[in-house]
């Protein structure tokens, strides 16, 4: 805003009679600071803010990014880690192989953190092509080379000793160490928001697929089971305490390459390394429906990428649980 300097009320007068007799016409000066008529107000011309959305599940968010980083935290999946606490309130959800044809959860937490979550177990090699960059990861530990490679990764972890990190005293060990995210969250900060951790859309971007309301993921020693029901998909093989289920949208099957992360666990098995990078067979369920395409990506830090023959495949916003399935030596079944 332009400022004037004062004058006298005469030297006001003056100007405005002579204003008057060159004027000719009814315009009449528009007060100091007053926009031109001609010209639309700042209301008038601007723009409602662009939309911002979750990163781990590509729906609308409103107000801030957190200020803490995706916190990552690696779960039991066998039976003595029931029941499960916190995976309801999880973004995503990454199922992978680990010894002995087991399972362990990659839980994805971001747009919030529940109060408690656990069983809390150790980390694998695997986990540094699942973990997104800039996430840090609550775990038990891992091995020693597994994390000397985690290190390498620049991949940052929480273990058992920080605050925040306990052991559950009804519960037995190894099966009793859970955190407390919520306080863990308050601890971090993150430098930037994330970047979509899948491709996002909406269900009129799907192809139509063919009729499949269950579905199995074997993984050799573990399964698991689901069915959709009321417009979701529920895990009918759950460990999850009742009522703290993840609640999953879709469920997106990638097949994928296993090798061998160098080392047996303490029974003797060798311990698998998923490969996640490169490109396999990729799976879809949504709505009660499959999509078939394929999968990418480019190395292990790189997007995922997912297409059909028709094109680029993207995952309607929402709760997905991954299943990362052995392309030998794992299978998927599915029926209408």
């Amino acid at each position: 805003m332009r400022h004037r300097l004062p004058t006298s009320v005469a030297a006001l007068v003056a100007a405005s009679l002579l204003l008057a007799g060159c004027g000719g016409g009814d315009e009449q000066e528009a007060p100091a600071g007053a926009a031109p008529s001609s010209e639309p107000t700042a209301s008038a011309t601007s723009e409602p803010p662009e939309p911002t959305y979750w990163p781990l599940t590509g729906l609308e968010r409103t107000g801030k990014a957190p200020k803490h980083p995706v916190i990552v935290t690696k779960v039991d999946n066998t039976s003595s880690s029931a029941p499960q606490v916190g995976l309801g309130a999880a973004d995503l959800v990454v199922e992978e192989l680990v010894e002995g044809g087991y399972t362990r959860l990659a839980a994805f937490y971001y747009s919030k953190v529940p109060a408690s979550i656990g069983p809390v177990r150790s980390m694998r090699a695997s986990d540094i092509g699942i973990v997104p960059e800039g996430a840090t990861v609550v775990t038990s530990g891992a091995a020693p080379i597994t994390i000397k490679r985690v290190n390498g990764a620049g991949i940052p972890w929480i273990t058992e000793g920080a605050a925040g990190v306990y052991r559950e005293t009804t519960r037995s060990a190894p099966y009793n160490l859970f955190a407390r995210l919520g306080e863990i969250s308050r601890r971090l900060k993150a430098e930037e928001e994330p970047p979509a951790y899948l491709p996002w859309g909406t269900p009129a971007d799907l192809p139509k697929g063919a009729k499949a309301r269950t579905l199995t993921a074997d993984f050799g020693a573990h399964s698991t089971s689901w069915q959709f029901q009321g417009g979701r998909y529920v895990n009918t093989d759950s460990y999850a305490a009742e009522g703290d289920e993840f609640p999953a949208d879709s469920v997106l099957v990638l097949r994928v390459q296993v090798g061998d992360a160098g080392y047996r666990d303490p029974a003797g098995y060798p311990v698998p390394e998923t490969k996640f990078e490169g490109k396999g067979a990729a799976l879809l369920f949504h709505g009660g429906r499959v999509i078939r395409g394929t999968w990418s990506k480019d190395g292990l830090t790189g997007a995922i990428e997912l297409a059909t023959k028709g094109g680029e495949l993207a995952v309607p916003a929402g709760k997905v649980w991954v299943e990362l399935v052995p392309a030998v030596n794992g299978n998927v079944t599915f029926a209408k």
